[in-house]
């Protein structure tokens, strides 16, 4: 299993926009067939922080969502012209 966790910060007065495109990218992405889990959270104080969970069966999932049409047009299109990513962490379970 490959874990990514990634934040993204919208930029100022574009959070229901960020939010909207997360809210799209999760649903598309939930339904690739090697996506084990993906989840987008809002941070409790900062309006503008997302952060973003997810799991894949192994890197070969990991890498058909980086190449999937929707990522492609929702994360490295829309996105970026809303918020910036800020973080990005690659992980593996321990046992």
């Amino acid at each position: 299993m490959v874990v990514l966790a990634v934040t993204w910060m919208a930029k100022t007065g574009r959070e229901a926009e960020a939010a909207a495109i997360l809210e799209k990218l999760t649903a598309e992405s939930r339904k690739e067939p090697g996506c084990v889990m993906y989840q987008v959270h809002k941070h409790k104080t900062d309006p503008r922080r997302f952060f973003i969970y997810e799991q894949y069966k192994d890197d070969a999932a990991l890498e058909a969502h980086r190449n999937a049409p929707h990522f492609l047009q929702l994360a490295k299109k829309d996105l970026v012209k809303v918020a910036d990513r800020t973080e990005g962490h690659l992980f593996e379970p321990l046992g």
